[in-house]
């Protein structure tokens, strides 16, 4: 398959990254640092984007193009028709939610608390929570399991609970498309395979939009739709896991001997090639 991934109809995209560019430079007057080449993918409702590639590959720069933190230098990006960066930031909030990295606790919260922060894009001026936003954050925590950690302290629970309690922060903004830097860093596989369990039950349930920044290659090729592989700032190919895992391509872009295997489900699986 092209880098280009095949169209969907007009009526069916949620989601359509349009042959976009972006080039980091230190100063106008210089050459780019970085430039991330023309991309193009589309998704619809209840899919998952994994975004795969190397260390400065351009995945997260892809990603705030995404979401609209970044305007690219040619091409667009389009959410239901409307361009991400033309958003006013509150517009922006009330349809794409972020999970980054890292997220930092600026003071002490409970968990609902930290939850219920994700209903700000839809306050009136400085009116308290509504009854209805408390609701929702409650709701968030339940479609992820997190309930029974309502009144704790975030930094009195575990590194896969609280990932579940990011997760269900990002919910209450009640999006269309939701954005994940790699959500599974620092997680043990098993916290990893139960946060991509839910993302996949909350994409179909409820036909969220999912983009997914990761270097799990075996998470992305069991959970994922589609992979968007990423290299040196070009997009080599775009398209069902199965398409996208060819052993040649996948050890060019990692540089490393791997073996390529297709599971009864038609899912890959990478594993690193022993030399003994």
């Amino acid at each position: 398959m092209s880098a280009t991934a095949a169209r969907f109809p007009a009526t069916d995209v949620r989601l359509s990254v349009e042959q976009v560019s972006y080039a980091y430079a230190a100063n106008p007057s210089q050459a780019p640092l970085f430039t991330l080449e023309a991309t193009s993918f589309q998704a619809r409702p209840g899919e998952i984007v994994a975004i795969l590639g190397p260390n400065a590959s351009g995945k997260s720069t892809l990603l705030k193009l995404i979401s609209g933190a970044l305007a690219p230098l040619s091409g667009r990006v389009l959410l239901n028709g409307f361009p991400t960066h033309s958003l006013d930031p509150r517009a922006r909030a009330r349809r794409i939610a972020v999970v980054q990295q890292e997220s930092r606790l600026l003071f002490p919260a409970r968990v609902w608390e930290f939850v219920l922060q994700r209903r700000h894009p839809y306050s009136r001026g400085l009116a308290f929570e509504s009854e209805e936003d408390v609701l929702i954050a409650k709701n968030a925590l339940a479609q992820v399991g997190a309930v029974a950690l309502n009144d704790r302290w975030l930094d009195q629970i575990s590194g896969g609970e609280k990932q579940r309690v990011i997760l269900a922060r990002a919910l209450a903004q009640q999006p269309l498309l939701l954005l994940l830097d790699e959500p599974t860093l620092h997680l043990d596989i098993g916290a990893q395979v139960d946060l991509l369990e839910a993302l996949q039950r909350l994409a179909r349930q409820n036909r969220y939009t999912v983009v997914v920044v990761t270097h799990e290659l075996n998470l992305a090729g069991g959970y994922s739709d589609q992979v968007v592989l990423l290299h040196r700032g070009k997009s080599l190919r775009v398209g069902p896991p199965a398409s996208v895992y060819q052993r040649e391509l996948l050890e060019q872009v990692f540089q490393t001997a791997l073996t390529v295997e297709m599971g009864g489900s038609g899912r890959p699986r990478v594993s690193i090639l022993s030399d003994s």
